[in-house]
């Protein structure tokens, strides 16, 4: 009966929704599209376009731009203190469509960025979100789903407040077929804190959802659930926690003492990767609540901080992979987990690539969770905290080998004159610094990398014909204090460092978090206290595992008075894409730049001022024989980059 009358649901759908949604059709001539989040259900944000090549990528021009006005919507709250444009556009049937960072969902004209349409779900900005961000929208029917190609295309958004809406796609109006009037809550069971900042998964029939929470506040935040819909009716039809809740799954024993089970989050907010033929979407999880202190979660804590491939149709587990062990430096899988074929043995097997906070990557086979590559569980440092128990090894890899900072010498110490360098000499001196998995104490702990990453949410991409995956990191190390409750306000009147430091309060524990970077402020601009590049931008074969080249990442002081400036890299967040032609385009910077490297060599071939800065990941289609390529210019609240709310197109003239 379930099954028929769902069925009579989706043929009334078709019925009544004919004439106003657009149907699926095929790809027109002189179209590529960009139909997903990451190009592909499995992110790896390839265009297979070469009309931009080598020699006449310094031809590339705005031809137009686009603004949302979301600017306005900040008036009057505190929003853009927090608001990040992180979105990267989709390109379905020569339609772009766009989430703002208040969730406005916009869809443009893609050869003229003239506006068709606006959906507006009303956000209240005035409430407190842990992040004010978007990262895109997604489009169903797959465009690859040939057995639904005739039904209605929609639209999905997953909201900062704990909503998944359906929108026609051509009307740009909410479905009222789906859940109650287009939306489903996704506060219903889990409770307020639920809040989503990525496209959901699109596989077959279904929609999958995570959910992002600000995990440092205390322990007991929801779990996080991940959680599948019916695409066209809403109806749920399965669920997944990482934090099990059935004493006979063989991971109920990683999480022990009076508050194992009632930790909260884990949660899988990064985007989620699907893949078809096989059946499978791949779940990034994060850390366990609170991200710095363990002593009530107390074992290795599965299934956070994993890998877990999940059979679609049914929400089983069919493998899992844990790349941190009791997570106490808040090493969230951030990136999109990157669906590739590998070359082993003279045979392509099919993989999936994390990258990981800790510029660690894992390569492994997409079917069964085996490494391609040797792994070696490592002994770890210990914690001196009261009531903690760092787990005693870790997992590292040996090939691709970890990127970025993974330990602080005297040598990495560094400064604009000798004396600055002297100062951040002196300062790592102050702090535990153990090189990495060194646990949190009440010294300080130098953290590296901090948890900006190595590779952050901004992910990675991978150019098929040469098998080369490109990835932008960051070199920051963190400074992590571990302080008792009760002597919080004394040490923050005694220490100014303490004053200018993150807070999480993680209440429901011994202690409360202090975070920091290792930086000093001259003359007005943040200047890092270790050697640069801050932020680079690197290529790997992943049928060797060696990496091919690595080079700075735009800059972010003054190049006038800094004359080495242009060298020195720059704090980075939003990824990479890679095309056809051996190009490679990323924004991510302070210094509001999106550039053009070679993907072969690493040179930079081109770059361009835009109006405003750009941390988010590129994109590029062709419509009418022409190749764009696109980028959001929102800016950055928490960083303080510059601000706005345009859509960048560039084509050759």
């Amino acid at each position: 009966m379930q099954q028929q009358r769902r069925l009579l649901c989706i043929i009334l759908v078709c019925v009544f929704n004919v004439s106003s949604q657009a149907q699926v059709k095929p790809v027109k001539k002189g179209m590529t599209e960009w139909p997903c989040y990451g190009n592909d259900a499995g992110g790896s944000r390839f265009a297979d376009i070469d009309q931009v090549n080598a020699t006449n990528v310094s031809s590339l021009k705005p031809a137009w731009t686009y603004q949302s006005g979301e600017l306005d919507t900040y008036v009057g709250n505190r929003a853009k203190e927090k608001a990040a444009f992180e979105a990267t556009p989709i390109m379905v049937g020569g339609i772009l469509y766009f989430s703002t960072p208040s969730c406005r969902v916009i869809a443009l004209d893609a050869a003229t960025g003239k506006q068709k349409w606006i959906y507006d779900p009303a956000i209240n900005l005035k409430r407190d979100y842990s992040e004010i961000t978007s990262r895109g929208v997604s489009s169903w029917p797959a465009i690859d789903d040939k057995s639904r190609s005739k039904n209605p295309r929609r639209i999905f958004v997953a909201t900062i407040d704990g909503r998944l809406i359906a929108i026609d796609a051509v009307t740009g109006k909410a479905i009222e077929t789906f859940g109650n009037a287009g939306t489903v809550d996704l506060k219903k069971g889990l409770g307020n804190d639920i809040s989503v900042t990525s496209p959901p998964a699109i596989i077959g029939n279904l929609v999958v959802v995570g959910s992002s929470l600000g995990d440092n506040q205390r322990y007991d935040y929801p779990k996080g659930t991940v959680r599948a819909f019916d695409a066209v009716t809403g109806n749920l039809e399965w669920s997944w926690n990482p934090n099990p809740s059935d004493s006979t799954d063989p991971a109920w024993d990683t999480w022990t003492g009076e508050k194992g089970h009632k930790t909260g989050a884990a949660n899988a907010w990064a985007v989620i990767s699907a893949d078809a033929k096989n059946d499978l979407v791949f779940i990034p999880t994060s850390s366990p609540s609170p991200d710095y202190y363990g002593g009530e979660r107390i074992g290795q804590n599965l299934y956070g901080n994993s890998i877990v491939a999940l059979r679609a149709s049914t929400g089983k587990m069919v493998w899992y992979f844990q790349v941190v062990h009791h997570d106490l430096w808040d090493y969230d899988i951030a990136a999109q987990p990157m669906l590739i074929d590998v070359r082993k043995n003279g045979k392509n097997v099919p993989a999936v690539a994390i990258g990981t906070k800790m510029g660690h990557i894992f390569i492994l086979d997409r079917l069964t969770g085996k490494s391609l590559f040797p792994i070696e569980e490592r002994a770890v440092p210990s914690s001196d905290i009261a009531g903690e128990q760092a787990y005693p090894t870790q997992p590292y890899p040996i090939l691709p080998a970890p990127l970025g900072t993974q330990q602080i010498t005297d040598a990495d110490a560094w400064g604009i004159t000798e004396a600055d360098r002297l100062e951040a000499l002196n300062r790592i001196h102050q702090y535990s610094n153990k090189g990495i998995f060194n646990p949190p104490s009440f010294k300080g702990t130098l953290v590296t990398p901090g948890n900006v990453g190595g590779i952050h949410w901004g992910g990675m991409c991978f150019d098929k014909k040469q098998g080369l995956l490109v990835t932008n990191i960051n070199n920051l190390p963190a400074i992590i204090r571990m302080i008792p409750r009760d002597k919080v306000a004394q040490l923050e009147k005694d220490d100014k460092d303490l004053i200018r430091s993150e807070t999480g309060r993680q209440f429901g524990t011994p202690y409360v978090l202090k975070r920091d970077l290792l930086f000093k402020v001259d003359s007005g601009a943040l200047v890092f206290q270790t050697k640069p590049p801050w932020g680079s931008i690197l290529s790997i074969d992943v049928n060797s595992g060696l990496k091919k080249w690595e080079t700075p990442l735009g800059y972010m002081l003054d190049t006038i008075k800094y004359k080495g400036a242009r060298d020195w890299g720059s704090i980075n967040f939003g990824g990479a894409i890679t095309t056809a032609s051996n190009l490679t385009f990323v924004a991510a910077t302070l210094d509001n730049h999106l550039r053009a490297f070679n993907t072969s060599t690493g040179k930079m071939l081109w770059q361009y001022l835009l109006p405003a800065s750009a941390q988010a990941t590129p994109m590029s289609y062709k419509v009418n024989g022409k190749q764009y390529v696109i980028i959001a210019a929102g800016g950055h609240g928490k960083l303080g980059s510059k601000m706005g709310d345009y859509v960048v197109a560039f084509a050759l003239e």
